[in-house]
């Protein structure tokens, strides 16, 4: 794991993947869209993965069960995060661990966060967040 989480840290990346075949990629959107494009589009490569993040609430844990990951780092994790993991037998470990994630523009809730709160399952967090999205693009807002 250190070798992500040094990836991570040198790399000006948001998320790292060492998928179960040993390749490692990185990624640099913000929030959970390269979670959501992995689901959708290579999904083996999150299925046995490690992975190491900037920042892991509800929202990410949601879809990081939902891809199979055995394995995760954040420099940032919500405690929110952490029944979701736990649930799903995924190991983790962070930097700090924080009650909720704020947006860096202010002290408010992150919006995903928001988005997510009355979920109890990964399945039921990937369906409200798909949902908002879904709305974004339809109202065409750029997710």
């Amino acid at each position: 794991m250190q070798e992500l989480i040094d990836i991570l840290h040198n790399k000006a990346c948001s998320l790292v993947i060492r998928a179960q075949s040993g390749e490692v990629t990185t990624y640099d959107k913000k929030g959970v869209r390269d979670l959501v494009w992995l689901l959708d589009n290579e999904p083996e490569r999150l299925r046995h993965a490690r992975l190491a993040d900037k920042v892991i609430g509800k929202a990410a844990a949601g879809l990081i069960v939902q891809g199979g990951v055995t394995e995760v780092y954040a420099d940032v994790m919500s405690c929110l995060a952490l029944p979701l993991l736990d649930n799903a037998d995924i190991a983790y470990s962070y930097g700090d661990l924080v009650d909720r994630i704020v947006i860096p523009e202010g002290d408010n809730r992150c919006p995903l966060e928001s988005i997510v709160a009355e979920a109890q399952t990964a399945p039921q967090v990937e369906a409200l967040l798909r949902a908002h999205f879904k709305e974004k693009t339809l109202l065409g807002v750029r997710c």
